[in-house]
């Protein structure tokens, strides 16, 4: 058995402060979805949002890229919103871009991936939404 906790909320509000970009993988186009609501808040609160998506060329004026591996700048955090099964090889794949968090969205959790970033020393959130942590933290 995995023993997991989420980082405390000391170690996320430093996150926060210091993350300038963060990529949305699964942001879609579609403005009524979770991820695209996420991300424009992000955006209106100065942050950099990367979208990762198979299918289109911009979102909310941002480039797209269809893989994590295709951008070419440092990514300080990688927001997932993929289901839960879906989650580890994106995982995986953000450890490549040596990030300084993994973030698995509200209801995705996948135990799997715990080690591969622990191993790395990149702090994995599961089962958190960006937006609320960052309201909680912040005061908004």
């Amino acid at each position: 058995m995995v023993v997991f906790a989420n980082p405390e909320k000391e170690l996320l509000a430093a996150l926060l402060s210091e993350s300038k970009t963060i990529a949305v993988v699964g942001l879609s186009p579609k403005t009524d979805r979770d991820s695209h609501r996420v991300a424009i808040y992000l955006k209106e609160r100065g942050y950099r949002v990367v979208p990762v998506y198979p299918l289109e060329d911009l979102i909310l004026g941002e480039r797209v890229y269809r893989d994590l591996n295709d951008i070419p700048f440092p990514v300080d955090i990688v927001n997932i919103f993929r289901r839960s099964e879906e989650a580890l090889p994106v995982v995986m794949n953000s450890l490549s871009l040596r990030p300084k968090a993994v973030w698995l969205q509200l209801g995705i959790i996948n135990e799997k991936a715990v080690e591969p970033c622990r191993e790395a020393g990149v702090p994995l959130i599961m089962d958190k939404c960006i937006m609320v942590e960052h309201r909680r933290i912040f005061g908004e």
